[in-house]
Order: structure tokens, then C-alpha cells, then sequence
């Protein structure tokens, strides 16, 4: 294990991607940062499969998409072992996370829009076909 603050390249970083036996040694790279989380493998909710697919890789989008909680990353810390090399760096910046508030509007405008779409829409047609029928043949 690196010491605190340490400058891992990604070379190295994919050294350590060893899931099975006593050399069993899992680094992953989130926001420019080396992460050595072979000790969460058993602990993570999603199980451990997901870290291992990450293992030795920037799994920074990954790591983004899945929308982890701020407790999610507080405990990340506890696994930190270095920096990334300056050659590696993506320059991506941790911004916290996901903040579900702002899509509340879109879902909101989502749900009118299938409203209409779903509902009114076919009634509309419905009553113009009702009224053509009575029209042509009434």
C-alpha cells in the first residue's frame, strides 16, 4: 500500500487489478485520485463484481453515472492512497452529488406532455370521428 499523497501513473494503477487469491488487489481512479478499495470489495452495496470490472481504470464516469450519495464518497476517502500522475490526469472535478431537485420540473413537464399525449390527444380524435359518423350518416 502507496503512502498517503503519493503520484501513482495509470501503469501502475492497472498493476493492481488482482481479484482472486492472497495477492488480491483491487486500485481504482475516481476524479484523479487512487483509491486502493480492495478492503470495501465485501462491503459495497452493489457487490463487489462492479469494483472488480473498475479495477486498474479511471472509473470516474462509472463511479458518476451510478449517482453515489455524499456518504458514498466520504467513505471513499477512507480508501485514498495517492494522486494520479500529471501525464494521466482527465482534469475532471468532483462536483458532489447528484441533485435530484432539478429534474423534478422536467418529470413534472414529462407527465403533463404524456397526459396529453396518452389522453387527450385520442379523446379529441375520438369525438371528431363521433361527429363525422353523425354527420355522413345521421
Amino acid at each position: 500500500m502507496g503512502a498517503e499523497g503519493k503520484v501513482y501513473k495509470l501503469e501502475e494503477v492497472k498493476e493492481h487489478n488482482i481479484s482472486k487469491g492472497d495477492n488480491k488487489s483491487i486500485w481504482t481512479v475516481v476524479h484523479d485520485k487512487v483509491y486502493d478499495i480492495t478492503k470495501f470489495l465485501d462491503e459495497h452495496p452493489g457487490g463487489e463484481e462492479i469494483l472488480i470490472e473498475n479495477a486498474g481504470v479511471d472509473s470516474t464516469e462509472n463511479f458518476e453515472d451510478v449517482g453515489h450519495s455524499s456518504d458514498a464518497r466520504e467513505m471513499l476517502a477512507e480508501y485514498y492512497i495517492g494522486e494520479l500522475h500529471e501525464d494521466d490526469r482527465t482534469g475532471s472535478v468532483d462536483a458532489g452529488p447528484k441533485s435530484w431537485a432539478n429534474d423534478s420540473a422536467a418529470i413534472s413537464t414529462s407527465q403533463d406532455s404524456s397526459f396529453i399525449s396518452t389522453y387527450l390527444v385520442p379523446m379529441s380524435i375520438a369525438a371528431a370521428c363521433a361527429i363525422a359518423y353523425r354527420y355522413v350518416f345521421g
